[in-house]
Formats: C-alpha cells, sequence, structure tokens
C-alpha cells in the first residue's frame, strides 16, 4: 500500500514510503460535508500523537454530493483557514467508481470488515506501522472516539518494523 507515489495539495509529489514505519489514519475528507468540522479534531488527534510517528493522511474526494468542488489550491486555503490544517493533504481523488484510486481501490477490495465500499466523506482506515490497513472506522466516528483512540495507541505501541522509517 506504501508503495505509491502521490501529489500533495501544493502539486509536490510524495512518495507514501516516507510514512513507512508511522501509524496512520487515512480520511477521504471534503470542504462542504456536515461532517468537516472533523477537521478540527483530525488535527487535534494529529498534533497529540505526531511525536509518537503518528500521522492523519487526508484524501480530498468529490464522490459524494459535490461536497468537495473545490481545486487543490482552495481546498489547501481552506483547511488552513478554517481548522488549521497541519496534517499532509493530498491532491483531490476518486474514492469510490470507476474512476477510483488505486490506493482506494487497494483498500477497498480488501476482506471485511476492511474491505468494501467507501460509504461517505470522513470514512477512517488505521494503518499500523507496518503497512497493514487493521481497522475501519464510519464516517460518523469523531477523531476522539474512544475506540478509534485505543486503535491508534495499540499501534502505536507496536515496535518500529525493521528497516522502517519513523520520519514523515
Amino acid at each position: 500500500m506504501l508503495d505509491r507515489t502521490m501529489k500533495r495539495l501544493d502539486g509536490t509529489e510524495q512518495s507514501l514510503r516516507d510514512f513507512a514505519g508511522q501509524v496512520l489514519l487515512l480520511v477521504n475528507v471534503a470542504s462542504k460535508c456536515g461532517h468537516t468540522p472533523q477537521y478540527a479534531k483530525l488535527e487535534a488527534l494529529y498534533q497529540q500523537y505526531k511525536d509518537r510517528g503518528f500521522s492523519v493522511l487526508g484524501f480530498p474526494a468529490n464522490n459524494f454530493g459535490g461536497q468537495e468542488p473545490g481545486s487543490d489550491a482552495e481546498i489547501a486555503e481552506f483547511c488552513s483557514l478554517n481548522y488549521g490544517v497541519t496534517f499532509p493533504m493530498f491532491s483531490k481523488i476518486s474514492v469510490k467508481g470507476d474512476d477510483i484510486h488505486p490506493l482506494y481501490a487497494e483498500i477497498t477490495s480488501l476482506p471485511e470488515p476492511i474491505g468494501g465500499e467507501v460509504r461517505w466523506n470522513f470514512q477512517k482506515y488505521v494503518v499500523d506501522r507496518s503497512g497493514k490497513v487493521v481497522a475501519k472506522f464510519d464516517p460518523r466516528t469523531q477523531p476522539d472516539d474512544p475506540e478509534l483512540v485505543q486503535t491508534i495507541e495499540r499501534c502505536l505501541e507496536q515496535s518500529v518494523p525493521e528497516g522502517a522509517s519513523s520520519r514523515g
């Protein structure tokens, strides 16, 4: 899963290998969704755990109700001005349908309960230090939900796999 290079909102390319050895929370995000205020809690979660080898990766997507119509520049400005987002945000992709991005095609093709179609904006996937998707959380699940936080903390307690970097 980490063997991909993705475009950031600023247009630079970033290898997901840069996050090898970290615990990740992958989230398909949107600026005009009822769940959009989750950005604040995602940023708080990132700030709380980033020094322990954790990162939130945001993937804007316009697959649900046209709720992410903006350009990458508009998305970056919105996230910065409204929510102070500092976690890595990537260029807008598709998370379902005929034009699904290969990253999400791989995740959604995993066996249940992890796999299956993305239900809505702000669906969350926890990736452990070895790069394996270990949990999926419903879009309505808040980033400070105790079960989600416990899952992240359990993954953070795992040792970093041999040869993996914990930078990001």
